[in-house]
């Protein structure tokens, strides 16, 4: 019952990050104009990554109590790491290229969280199927 649990929470993560991806960001991108984009995503994203990291982080425990030491348990360990390097390094350094007008440093910096986001995506289904 306790795996099922930590299934349930994957799913949830999962739906979590494709509805951000292809939903909220999208829409308020082409909804709001640029200073509002701006404040909008810099609001959004910390709650983003926090619930996230915090979501695989009971998991991750689920996992070490339940003594899953296998695949399952290094992508979800990877999936946390990602969630708290993408809050805790690359989001300030994505502003503050953005803040400094350095258009290739966000550029890139940007590009790396997405390819991060999608790694992210696929280590979780990879744990549900």
């Amino acid at each position: 019952m306790i795996f099922n649990i930590s299934l349930y929470i994957i799913s949830t993560i999962l739906g979590i990050m494709i509805f951000f991806s292809f939903v909220v960001a999208p829409v308020a991108f082409s909804s709001l104009d640029k200073e509002s984009y701006s404040v909008f995503i810099r609001k959004i994203f910390p709650y983003y990554y926090l619930i996230n990291l915090a979501l695989s982080l009971v998991v991750f425990f689920i996992f070490i109590y339940l003594n899953i030491f296998e695949i399952k348990f290094y992508l979800i360990s990877l999936t946390a790491i990602l969630f708290f390097i993408s809050n805790y390094l690359l989001m300030p350094l994505i502003n503050k290229y953005s803040d400094q007008n350095l258009h290739q440093k966000f550029k890139y910096s940007h590009l790396l969280s997405v390819i991060l986001n999608f790694i992210q995506m696929f280590c979780l289904i990879f744990i549900l199927i």
